[in-house]
């Protein structure tokens, strides 16, 4: 059950879904880490709350980390510890983005300042 206080919004607070954990014990998560469900929930799975069950929703196409705690309303650390759970748990596997460009390639950098330049 989840309380809701007109004003405040929901009671429950996010160190509560993630059991007073605020680092995630498996799993690399940047901001724009990808994140895609590779085995969906089935009823009766003991240990999924409502946010777990809706981010399995979500990855069912690549996610970012980033882009789940904005469709989940929660706060990207606490979106990191319970993917870490899912990681854990098998539900979820982590993608890395491709990378289009050499970020040691000078020209990359010449470009960006040049951009900024022209702000």
């Amino acid at each position: 059950m989840q309380w809701v206080d007109a004003d405040a919004g929901p009671i429950v607070r996010p160190y509560v879904l993630t059991r007073g954990r605020t680092e995630p014990v498996r799993g690399r998560f940047d901001l724009i880490t990808l994140a895609v469900t590779v085995r969906p929930a089935v009823p009766g799975d003991a240990g999924l709350g409502p946010e777990c069950l809706e981010i399995l929703r979500l990855c069912m196409y690549p996610q970012s980390v980033a882009e789940l705690a904005a469709h989940v309303n929660l706060p990207a650390g606490t979106v990191r510890v319970l993917l870490s759970d899912l990681l854990d748990q098998g539900y979820i596997a982590l993608q890395e983005p491709q990378t289009e460009t050499d970020m040691n390639d000078e020209r990359l950098y010449r470009a960006v300042l040049d951009g900024l330049r022209a702000l």
